[in-house]
């Protein structure tokens, strides 16, 4: 896969995702990776590190120039926790569990999350407003509820399926209630 092109494809992703979930400012951006899926190969079996490179020094580019935060879902051998900036954990007193994530426990993108973030630590849970799914590696788990899929504007990148969630206040009230419009559908 041509490197170039994979960080071109990713920043049109989350840009498309951004700008649709209705995130804001300080709030939580999840990032679920496989890079085994994106090089077109089966999840967990063929992880690269540039592939994770280059998938998270993108999006991490685009959060922050627009004040999100990322976070980094890991594998189910480190119980999907995530990597967050400490900041990030101490603000949203989050519990720090204590590992270093590598290939093979945690992935490429959370090893990407600890060479480019400027603090990283893991986390054991957080509440996203809105995420991104690139491999069928399930990050409703971290999305707050009520979730709200997405399509994004390109459903592939490289060989893996891509998906994405956003969230959005309860509806409460019933039919005698009147509501807000909703910043994701528009409606």
């Amino acid at each position: 896969m041509n490197l170039q092109d994979l960080e071109n494809q990713t920043r049109t992703i989350v840009l498309d995702i951004i700008d649709r979930s209705a995130i804001k400012k300080g709030q939580i951006f999840v990032l679920g990776l496989s890079s085994s899926e994106v090089a077109g190969g089966l999840i967990g079996k063929n992880s690269s590190a540039e592939i994770g490179e280059v998938v998270v020094k993108t999006i991490l580019e685009e959060l922050k120039a627009k004040g999100i935060q990322l976070a980094v879902q890991g594998c189910e051998h480190l119980n999907r926790a995530l990597v967050v900036e400490r900041q990030v954990a101490e603000d949203k007193d989050l519990e720090i569990v204590n590992v270093i994530p590598n290939l093979h426990a945690g992935g490429s993108g959370q090893v990407a999350a600890f060479k480019f973030m400027e603090d990283p630590v893991e986390v054991e849970e957080i509440v996203a407003h809105a995420g991104l799914d690139i491999g069928d590696t399930f990050i409703g788990m971290h999305v707050k509820r009520v979730q709200v899929p997405l399509i994004p504007v390109q459903r592939e990148l490289g060989g893996a399926h891509v998906t994405a969630l956003a969230s959005r206040p309860k509806l409460i009230g019933g039919a005698r209630a009147d509501y807000a419009t909703d910043p994701i559908r528009k409606f």
